[in-house]
Parts: structure tokens; sequence; C-alpha cells
């Protein structure tokens, strides 16, 4: 597959066909006059514990549920989870205001998404963010549940390279919320892209928070709790680390309120473009990059599939070749990137897109 550029590789995901391989998709605008979506279609989604504001996953989730509305010229509906006690009530709520599909967004949604699919197989459901396996590893495996997740260590790794070759103290840290799946994916990649850092050029770069063959690190417990976010950065940076990568949701806040108490410190955010999706100025400024998936396009497509009856449960998976996962660009810090680094990283991209660079995590996603 040719390489994309880093500033438009997210750009084409809006097009996905969400397939089971990721295969080429149609190119299709999404608007009311391309199928038989109509106002009679209800399109609802229920949100983790970090809410719709999160700047990170449930954000980029409400921001395709929004694109859906206005394109397909549906009805929408969301609840919002301050609580994991929320989300089976939530769910109940949304299909019994007759929504043809119901998205739940994240891993911790997938034992109640499957219960109350079972008890409705009338009614679409998609889990985002999610491997297609609940919280015991049991697969869910459902005619209409389709689960949407990423292969975001491939974006990860790349993040950990250019973080390696970034770091001016040759420490650099992450964290995670929970320990689970869609929280260490990311952080695997990033370990195993400073090691690929290490290996070609020589260096030994730490990583504070994470070892890989343990599985074993840093967790703030939940994703609501920025003061938590804020303690273990101050930890990581106090200990000679000037790049953190944190894996929480809003709790990452805590990281970016850190990170401009210490000189020379920056930050990886997740999910979105931080840059983009943060609103303090300050802030953008201490991003060095973001790894991203296309949550947003990928339920705005999923929408209009439900919408046109041609709804599947085949599970897709966001990967570099199909633009599913990237890095963004470094924005304000881009001259702190050297040139001969940008081609390494570019060079890295497509290595993993052929298949010559293997990215391995025990929580990668895998197609149908």
């Amino acid at each position: 597959m040719k390489h994309l550029p880093r500033v438009a590789a997210l750009a084409g995901v809006g097009a996905l066909a969400l397939a089971a391989c990721g295969s080429a998709p149609d190119s299709a605008s999404g608007g009311s006059d391309g199928g038989s979506a109509s106002g009679d279609f209800k399109a609802c989604m229920v949100s983790d514990s970090g809410g719709f504001d999160d700047k990170s996953f449930n954000e980029s989730g409400k921001n395709g549920l929004d694109a859906a509305k206005e394109n397909l010229k549906i009805q929408t509906q969301t609840a919002e989870s301050k609580s994991n006690a929320d989300f089976v009530p939530n769910i109940d709520n949304l299909v019994s205001s007759n929504c043809n599909v119901v998205f739940t967004v994240g891993f911790l949604l997938a034992n109640a998404t499957a219960t109350s699919a079972e008890a409705n197989p009338d009614v679409k459901f998609a889990i985002i963010d999610s491997t297609a396996q609940d919280d015991q590893g049991n697969p869910v495996e459902l005619p209409n549940v389709k689960p949407v997740s990423f292969d975001t260590a491939q974006a990860a790794y790349l993040a950990g390279y250019v973080s390696a070759g970034t770091s001016k103290t040759g420490k650099v840290a992450t964290y995670g919320g929970m320990n689970i799946p869609t929280v260490t994916i990311f952080m695997d990649g990033f370990a195993d892209g400073v090691a690929k850092y290490n290996e070609v050029h020589g260096t030994n770069v730490q990583v504070l928070g994470w070892d890989k063959a343990a599985q074993q690190g840093s967790f703030t417990g939940d994703f609501e709790d920025q003061s938590k976010g804020k303690a273990l950065s101050d930890g990581f940076y106090d200990q000679g680390a000037d790049i953190v990568m944190p894996v929480a949701g809003p709790v990452g806040s805590g990281t970016l309120a850190s990170a401009k108490e210490h000189d020379g410190a920056k930050v990886v955010w997740v999910d979105s473009d931080g840059y983009e999706s943060v609103d303090d100025a300050a802030s953008k400024k201490l991003i060095l990059t973001s790894v991203m998936k296309g949550i947003a396009p990928a339920v705005e497509d999923v929408t209009k599939s439900a919408s046109e009856d041609s709804f599947d449960n085949k599970p897709y998976v966001g990967t570099l070749e199909n633009g599913g996962v990237d890095i963004a660009p470094y924005h304000d810090l881009d001259a702190e990137v050297p040139a001969e680094l940008k081609t390494e990283v570019d060079q890295l991209k497509q290595d993993i897109i052929d298949g010559k660079v293997k990215v391995e995590s025990q929580a990668s996603p895998t197609a149908a």
C-alpha cells in the first residue's frame, strides 16, 4: 500500500467500509440521499464513566454521532455514564427509547452490551474501542453486535520511537487508567517503539511506568481523577523522564498540568489529536504528538450502514494500513524533531504496513 502522509493519514477513515479486514472502502458521502436513512432512524450512544467531554475516545465517538445526525438527517440520543453502575440502566433506557442502533463506548461496556443485545435481537449494537471479548475474555459473538477496535500498538510504536529520539534525558514514561487491553495495547506499542530506537541507534532510553514482559506498570485505577494523573506524572518527571504518555482519558489532563510545572516536559496524547482537542493553549504547546484512532468516522460509517440495512457483525480493526490509526503532526514542536528522525518514523510506518516490522501486543485485536 502506498505510504500515506502523516497529516492526512486519518482523513480517509471517514470513507472506511468497516469490514472484517478493513479493505478498501466505497467512497460515499454519507448524505441522506445515499440510502434509506431518514428522520425515522435513531442512533444512540452510551459513554463510559469518562463522559463525553473527555477530550479522548468518548468525545470522538460523540463527534461521529453528531456528524451522522447532520449528514444522514437522523435522530440521535445519548446517555452519559458517571460510573460503571450507569452502564446497564443507560443502555436499557436507550433501547426503551426505540433506538435502532446503540453504540457503547469502551471496553468496560462489553458485558452490558452483550446482555442487552441478547435480550433485544432486533436492536443493532456496536462496541466502540473494544476488542471482541468481554472482561472475562469470552468472545462477544452475536449477530446484532459489531465490535469496532483499533490496533493502536502500531501507532504507539511510532510515538515511542519518536519520543526516544527526541528525549533529552534518556527517560520517557507511560501510565494507564486501568489495566485493561484497550489501555495496555498503547503501552506495549510505546515501549516496543522505544526499544526499536535503542536497537537502531545503540542507545539506552528507559521507559518508566510499564514493563511489557511482566504486563505490569503504573495505573491510576480510574478514568476520572485528574489529580491521580498529575501525581503519577509529577513522579515520572521528577525521576528524569521528559516525555509522558497517559492512556487514561480525562486523567491525562493531569499530565498536562504536571508538564506545565516541569521545564522541558512534553506529553504524548492518545485517542484524538490532543493539539486539536485540548482547549488550553499552554497545554497544546507541550504535546509532541498523539496516538490517534479514527473513532468518529467509524461511528458515522456504522450508523450509515445500519440505516441502510447493510449492518453486519464482522469485527473491524483499524490499522496503519487502512488509516484507522496513526500519529498526529508534531505541531508547535515540529522544529524539535530532527529531519532525520522524521524520515526514520515515516520509513518505520511503511515497514509496519508492509509487514517488514511486526508490532506485537497480546492486547491487539484481530479481524474475523
